[in-house]
């Protein structure tokens, strides 16, 4: 299955009903910074708090028989964790996450809340990965990768469908880049519904695969990156989604974390909604003008909300 717009729309077709329709919201001092129309696509609405629930409910549902008869398993940093979990205990699929050792206690008590075991392994996604994938290997597994996955894929693509539903005067769309998922589907169903749309992945600093990757053209490896932003702390785009992003985007911008933690506060200050620093990223790249609107309509996904009470505190702290 090649993921294009009409992936996106059958993926769409499979999950509705069971996600939530996330809404998009907007602030006009938000827009004032930005310099043009700023709508936020809120995915920290979305169950278990982020985008994520949408391409793990597809993939599960599209494998149900054998998902039953093995369970499945995935190596995640936390919200492609829970968002398994999740899928799992509504489809009746026992589920195994490998999560990091400074994973954040409210994702851990994510994964555990929804029924599935997890196992503690490195830093890095390719350390969590690579030891689920020797589970799926030893135990008959079925292995739900975090976004180098077609079903993954297309079902973060519905954040872009619905994205366009709600606001069909859509110049540009903005996401976070961690391993592709949401941005190479995105990208997909936009390049065939609406190809004038600009659209752009946005990385942290300590974190620039993807940007390293578009300007060499091919995948990069990068050291273990130092960020804020934990979901997106890859040291390599994904093997599936880094083509779809390199055809169908503009481009990647960065963002500091300074820059992070600000728009993380003029997101909880000015639209009244919070967001995990991984959910901050997108907003951050048009409020401190590394992107400019120039008059123009974006939609920026804020990814997540799952935050640690502590980190938000620092965060807000810093932003002072």
């Amino acid at each position: 299955m090649a993921v294009d717009a009409a992936a996106v729309k059958r993926a769409h077709g499979r999950i509705s009903g069971i996600i939530h329709e996330t809404p998009v919201l907007s602030s006009r001092t938000l827009n004032e910074i930005a310099g043009g129309t700023l709508y936020l696509k809120m995915e920290s609405f979305q169950r278990t708090g982020a985008f994520k629930f949408r391409g793990a409910f597809h993939a599960v549902s599209r494998q149900l028989e054998a998902a039953r008869e093995h369970g499945v398993v995935t190596g995640s940093s936390g919200n492609h964790g829970g968002a398994l979990a999740l899928a799992a205990r509504i489809l009746g699929v026992p589920a195994t996450v490998v999560m990091p050792e400074d994973s954040a206690a409210v994702k851990i008590a994510a994964v555990e809340g929804f029924g599935a075991t997890i196992e503690y392994c490195g830093l890095s996604s390719t350390e969590r990965l690579d030891r689920a994938q020797v589970l799926a290997d030893e135990q008959g597994m079925l292995m739900i990768p975090p976004y180098d996955h077609e079903d993954i894929i297309a079902g973060q693509g519905t954040v872009a469908l619905e994205a366009l539903e709600q606001v069909p005067e859509l110049d540009l769309f903005l996401a976070p880049c961690g391993g592709g998922g949401l941005l190479s589907g995105c990208a997909a169903y936009l390049a065939g519904e609406a190809p004038h749309v600009e659209v752009w992945g946005v990385e942290p600093v300590g974190a620039d695969d993807t940007l390293q990757s578009f300007e060499k053209g091919e995948r990069v490896t990068i050291d273990l990156p130092d960020t804020i932003a934990d979901g997106v702390r890859n040291l390599t785009p994904g093997e599936m989604t880094f083509p779809i992003v390199r055809r169908h985007c503009r481009g990647v911008v960065l963002v500091d974390d300074d820059e992070t933690v600000e728009a993380l506060r003029l997101l909880m200050l000015r639209a009244k909604v919070v967001s995990e620093p991984t959910g901050a990223v997108a907003p951050a790249a048009l409020l401190s003008g590394k992107l400019s609107l120039e008059g123009r309509c974006a939609v920026a996904v804020v990814s997540g909300g799952n935050v640690d009470p502590g980190v938000l505190s620092r965060c807000l702290e810093a932003a002072q």
